[in-house]
């Protein structure tokens, strides 16, 4: 019996992957700092847990494929706060952004056809790839200038007549990267005039930095009709278990795509669309104290991190992580030595090797991706710890 191709060859999560040896770490009493996964430690607001808890329907029942209504139209209005005119019927909940990224790839394209993509990457791109039969064409940016787009030619010669649509994740998960209304322009430009879907990645719009807000593609009304914003509450109210998300469009052809899609899983579970609902209720001055935290905890990081010799660092400006080149060879084998062989007064800290969000063979094994996503004080004794192992590693 023989397993398809696509199973054999999707990838394996490169941060789950080596959940083995922290556990074995942890057998031996080593506390660990998790700062190699975006599981933020800022409390699920009351309000998402009452949902949940005074849930009382007598029968768990099938609700609409798309989702239900009043959720639907709690998100338009989370929207419209920004100025973009989104309706209830541009939405279909799905299951987390997962789904919303798979739904978006099945539908801009067919198997063997091509998404233009800046990597690093969100790593499980390449799963939802796979999913789906569609190639992704990496778009390499460097550490070295902070991962900003390159120019618009250098994108325009990715475009092949297999291309079909260009994906922007901004605030940039694993970078930090916010890429600036003239980056997003020269995209912009190349979908009007190859006629290209534009997916923009935006679960982290709430988390920006220093004064500066995010720019989504949606509000580039000469190409809405291109546009799908995928979207999640796992990382906007710290509930990344609710797995709650959503696909908006103002493409009606794309939208009646992506509603067959959603009516093929039959729909987004009832409880938790609860929840969502009064996460999107709790209104925008929710956002603020959790924004200068995270910029706390960046600063915290930055800081404590500039100033190794041999790091290759540029401050992040959104999201809550950051991608650092480090002065080895083999990141993997260096977090995996932190867990096997390394610990400081029993401590020691998991970071993510960040050649596994890369998809150019190569590419990334001395950078690390680190989540900032502890509190102050963890976050300082990981510095503290993560400096001294880098520093021994070296001496090896």
């Amino acid at each position: 019996m023989n397993i398809s191709k696509r199973g054999q060859e999707i990838q394996p999560s490169p941060i789950r992957k080596l959940k083995p040896y922290a556990d074995k770490a942890k057998e031996r009493g080593i506390h660990i700092y998790h700062l190699n996964i975006g599981q933020p430690d800022i409390p699920t607001p009351q309000p998402v847990l009452g949902a949940i808890q005074s849930y009382d329907e007598k029968v768990i029942s099938y609700g609409p494929a798309q989702g239900f209504l009043e959720l639907r139209q709690a998100i338009a209005d989370y929207y419209r706060a920004y100025d973009m005119p989104v309706a209830p019927d541009d939405i279909i909940i799905t299951l987390g952004g997962s789904e919303a990224i798979h739904f978006s790839f099945s539908v801009v394209a067919d198997p063997g056809e091509e998404i233009i993509i800046p990597e690093p990457f969100y790593t499980n791109y390449n799963g939802y790839a796979s999913f789906a039969d569609v190639k992704i064409v990496p778009l390499t940016l460097s550490v070295k200038d902070g991962f900003r787009l390159h120019s618009k030619e250098e994108i325009e010669a990715k475009i092949t007549p297999q291309t079909k649509a260009i994906l922007l994740c901004s605030p940039n998960n694993p970078t930090g990267t916010v890429y600036s209304p003239e980056e997003i322009e020269r995209v912009i430009s190349l979908v009007k005039e190859y006629d290209l879907f534009l997916i923009g990645d935006e679960v982290y719009k709430e988390f920006v930095y220093d004064g500066q807000s995010h720019k989504s593609v949606m509000e580039y009304e000469e190409v809405r009709d291109k546009i799908i914003i995928v979207d999640s509450i796992s990382k906007r109210f710290s509930c990344c278990g609710a797995r709650i998300g959503a696909v908006i469009t103002q493409n009606k052809e794309a939208y009646q795509s992506l509603l067959k899609f959603a009516q093929a899983r039959l729909c987004p579970p009832s409880v938790e669309q609860k929840a969502a609902l009064a996460a999107y209720r709790m209104g925008m001055d929710y956002f603020q104290p959790v924004r200068e935290e995270y910029e706390k905890r960046r600063n915290i990081l930055f800081d404590g991190l500039k100033d190794i010799p041999g790091v290759v660092i540029h401050k992040p400006q959104g999201a809550f992580y950051i991608i650092i080149g480090l002065p080895i060879e083999d990141s993997e084998h260096f977090v995996k030595w932190m867990l096997t062989d390394f610990h400081l007064n029993k401590e020691t800290v998991m970071v993510a090797p960040a050649a596994g969000f890369y998809c150019t063979p190569g590419k990334g094994k001395d950078e690390v991706r680190i989540a900032y996503v502890l509190n102050e004080d963890d976050l300082k004794r990981s510095i503290e710890v993560f400096k001294a192992g880098l520093e021994k590693y070296i001496k090896l």
